[in-house]
């Protein structure tokens, strides 16, 4: 009778959300990890900002509701040393406020709102970066842009909040730079290069890569349609790294983005996946992504 009891409580508590949360956040975890992926993994730009304002709590929360893999947000540092999630340098675009991020104490930052994709006024605010990794644990991975030169701030905060397992950190640094600036780091995050590969000369970075550090995942960029690198990449990088392309606008991905979807999404993003070797792709369009993928099998 004890046994019975004490099988239908352990039952009863893994079916709480947030253990299954954890579960779906080290699931993902796991597909990253795996460079013989057979699905594609989904990443929201900033948020779901079609539904709440780009790098805001709410449109983290818009993601992970979505089931969305991955949640890229952009940091910066306040004049009295915080983290905050803003893209641009200035609070100008995206607040009711004007000037730069670093000449702003995190109080004076509290006090703007944020505003939605139309730029109307909402009343959300801007979060830090603790506020941010505490709403994602467990539920999403987390993708830090601008984050490479003040990492050192960033990992007290994932040291804090116990989520350095959560984040994949990115940079355009050769490997040797990457070694001498972020070595400490790389057996603690996923570090993933960020390579331009319209140029045969893109080929040289990714071995110099592959040879000394074997990353999980590349972040492919390319403008040029007719070059035969990114297939040269597909099939380099193969059953060993993943490959992530940004379908975000045009110039990133060759012309195979968002926009382009919207008419042929088997012209663009299956292109991306069939032809490419896509496992990874960072979108605008979250929710019209995640309806291509599963209508194909590459999506749960």
């Amino acid at each position: 009778m004890k046994k019975s009891r004490f099988i239908v409580l352990l039952l009863l508590f893994c079916l709480q959300p947030g253990f299954l949360a954890a579960q779906r956040a080290e699931a993902i975890r796991k597909d990253v990890l795996n460079p013989c992926l057979d699905k594609v993994l989904v990443v929201a730009h900033r948020g779901n900002w079609s539904i709440a304002p780009e790098n805001s709590l709410a449109a983290i929360d818009s993601a992970i509701r979505m089931k969305v893999d991955i949640v890229e947000i952009d940091i910066r540092k306040t004049k009295d040393g915080q983290l905050v999630l803003m893209h641009d340098d200035t609070v100008d675009r995206t607040t009711n406020g004007t000037g730069k991020v670093k000449d702003k104490t995190l109080a004076e930052i509290k006090q703007l709102r944020l505003k939605d994709k139309d730029g109307r006024l909402t009343e959300h605010t801007v979060p830090t970066l603790e506020e941010a990794l505490l709403a994602a644990k467990g539920q999403i991975m987390v993708n830090l842009d601008k984050a490479y030169s003040i990492f050192d701030d960033v990992y007290v905060i994932l040291k804090k909040t116990d989520t350095a397992d959560l984040v994949i950190m990115k940079g355009a640094q050769p490997v040797e730079t990457v070694k001498r600036e972020f070595g400490s780091y790389l057996d603690k995050v996923i570090y993933m290069p960020v390579v331009t590969i319209d140029e045969e000369k893109s080929m040289k970075v990714v071995e110099d890569y592959m040879e000394q550090l074997h990353p999980v995942a590349f972040e492919l960029c390319y403008r040029n349609v007719a070059s035969p690198v990114p297939a040269r990449m597909e099939r380099r990088l193969a059953g060993k790294s993943l490959i992530w392309y940004n379908t975000l606008w045009a110039s990133l991905a060759g012309g195979h983005d968002d926009e382009a979807a919207r008419k042929d999404p088997d012209a663009s993003y299956g292109y991306l996946i069939n032809k490419l070797g896509a496992r990874i792709l960072q979108t605008d369009s979250p929710a019209f992504m995640l309806d291509y993928l599963r209508s194909k099998g590459w999506h749960d």
